[in-house]
């Protein structure tokens, strides 16, 4: 096996969870479909901002009885009806007239070292809370940044007029005793409440406080609904619309191949394809192309026929809670029909209606794709032949070659419908490979269970964990030894037991989940070399959707030790723009 050409990157502070307060839903996922759903409400009703505490709460109140929503959650749901009707005007506003206000609260307190002044908080640049990336990303942009809380200082900032714009990250009823402020001036504001009430170490949606912040109407799709269009490319793939787009079957090996194309699964691949195409096209809104649905599905062809051929070399017997392929039909037919897909693929790249010069360069990026998988595949059955214990960096090459192609190729697709220069291509395939290594290493992490244990690690097969836990037991030569004999495929059903307890006493899962993180930001910062608004917006809501984080927690206010004088503020705001403009 070669040695890998990785290294790793700077290590990001992993929240930790903790329960949320009950007035707000429980997950992100929760959250994030209420705000779907508000988005709807506003669409059909449109209100006009700025609305009246009176107003929004009949409207909020509206919308909780129409969509059934526990009334709990109405404050929830009033701050949220708030910033959603100031979101497209806040799009309009440009980045140097805009404030991003965030709370002292989300630092670490008993680690911080960044000391105050009569504005707030003066961040050291330390790495160890989420202040530092928000606040470095928000400058970059060109936003005045306070890291502050209390409704006063909201006032003051309001009426210096040198902001257009506030996007706020505050806890609840801080957030509501700002309304009328802001309501008053018209100012458009976007509130981002904390996921807890206690004022000390709470968290946040980041992935929320990231998606507000690069709000531009220069982004033509930032109005583009995610989760709907993932629907309609998993719609692709019900078998009247697969027999549109690939044609009819004509025979029973036909049948089975595109009877396992049709099967549950992610789509992640395809939906890439199609996130790509709406940012680079120059009129999001228009139907997929019948030459965008090929690609898309051949995507999908390509990465069905991996897990189809990985099933037979790994031993698999378990797909989507069904026998695999190999199970059911054999090896000899699963193969074949693995072999089928990877031509199904190919044979749709050669349909699309696009010049030859587009369709020779979708041609070499599948190809790439495909001997680089198969390398990344060869390289772990080299390891298997003679088993020994893999660094973390060797078992993330296996990642970069065998899951990070997939998504490379995905994208490319996308891109290659439309023109586009060669830098862009260049920056999609950086940040696939960080893309990729994260969200295999996600699912290393999900599968750190009881059930992998006995599966998944018996079986013998590199793993990230393993190969943490393996530089972390090196001066316990006991635990060593047992983790030895796993990456030597060598434990009996006492080593498995052993190693899932030495998983929890030294932290391999947080472990893991800070890589996750750290590949994750990678992805995020190859975003920053794009010049299409368009694209970078998508894609980076595109990991949101990857990468849905449970981010729980909230806080309380301390109003009088935040306060500010007017005065004072409106000359420090001011100073604030002079050097952000």
């Amino acid at each position: 096996m070669q040695l890998p050409v990785l290294s790793l990157p700077r290590a990001v502070p992993v929240q930790k969870e903790r329960q949320p307060k009950e007035n707000i839903p429980q997950t992100r996922s929760e959250r994030e479909t209420l705000r779907s759903n508000l988005r709807t409400f506003i669409a059909k009703h449109k209100p006009v901002p700025p609305l009246s505490t009176q107003e929004l709460r009949r409207l909020s109140e509206q919308f909780v009885a129409e969509h059934d929503i526990d009334s709990k959650y109405l404050d929830y749901s009033i701050v949220l009806f708030n910033s959603e009707v100031w979101r497209d005007q806040l799009a309009t506003v440009p980045f140097e007239r805009r404030l991003l206000l965030l709370p002292k609260c989300l630092r670490i307190e008993d680690k911080c070292p960044a000391p105050f002044d009569e504005f707030g908080l003066l961040c050291k640049q330390c790495g160890l809370c989420t202040i530092q990336e928000l606040q470095e990303e928000a400058e970059k942009l060109g936003y005045a940044v306070l890291v502050a809380e209390g409704s006063a200082l909201v006032m003051a900032i309001i009426e210096t007029g040198k902001i257009d714009a506030i996007v706020g990250v505050s806890c609840l009823s801080v957030l509501e005793k700002a309304h009328p402020y802001m309501e008053a001036a018209a100012i458009p504001g976007v509130a981002i409440p904390l996921l807890q009430d206690d004022c000390k170490d709470v968290t946040v949606d980041l992935e929320w406080i990231w998606e507000v912040i690069h709000l531009t109407s220069e982004d033509r799709t930032y109005r583009l609904n995610l989760d709907e269009l993932r629907d309609e490319v998993k719609s692709w793939f019900a078998p009247d619309q697969l027999e549109q787009i690939m044609g009819p079957t004509q025979n029973e090996t036909e049948q089975l191949a595109r009877a396992w194309l049709a099967k549950d699964g992610k789509r992640w691949r395809p939906f890439l394809t199609a996130c790509v195409w709406k940012a680079l096209n120059p009129d999001s809104s228009d139907e997929a192309p019948d030459s965008l649905k090929k690609l898309a599905v051949a995507a999908e062809c390509f990465h069905k026929a991996s897990l189809v051929h990985d099933d037979i070399e790994d031993g698999d017997d378990i797909r989507y809670g069904e026998p695999t392929l190999h199970a059911e039909h054999g090896v000899a037919v699963a193969l074949n029909l693995g072999d089928l897909l990877l031509g199904d693929g190919y044979a749709l790249i050669g349909q699309c209606d696009v010049p030859d010069s587009q369709r020779a360069a979708i041609l070499r990026v599948a190809t790439a794709g495909h001997r680089t998988l198969c390398l990344g595949q060869g390289a772990e059955f080299q390891w298997a032949r003679r088993p020994r214990p893999l660094s973390s960096l060797e078992v993330l090459d296996i990642f970069r070659k065998k899951t990070s192609p997939a998504f490379e190729v995905a994208l490319l697709f996308g891109a290659n419908l439309v023109e586009h220069d060669p830098e862009t291509s260049q920056i999609i395939s950086e940040f696939s490979e960080a893309l990729g290594i994260a969200y295999q290493i996600r699912d290393d992490v999900e599968d750190m269970s009881e059930e992998w244990v006995a599966n998944d690690l018996a079986a013998g097969r590199p793993s990230l964990p393993l190969a943490l836990l393996h530089e972390r037991v090196k001066a316990n030569p006991e635990a060593l030894a047992v983790v030895d004999r796993a990456w030597r495929r060598q434990s009996s059903r006492e080593d498995l037991a052993k190693i899932e307890s030495l998983f929890l006493e030294y932290g391999i899962g947080d472990r893991c989940r800070s890589l996750q993180e750290s590949y994750k930001e990678q992805a995020i910062r190859c975003l920053a070399k794009l010049e299409n608004t368009s694209l970078k917006g998508l894609l980076r809501r595109v990991i949101s959707k990857i990468f849905v984080m449970e981010v729980k927690d909230w806080c309380s206010e301390f109003e009088a030790r935040n306060a500010a004088s007017r005065s004072t503020v409106a000359g420090h705001v001011g100073g604030l723009n002079a050097v952000s403009g």
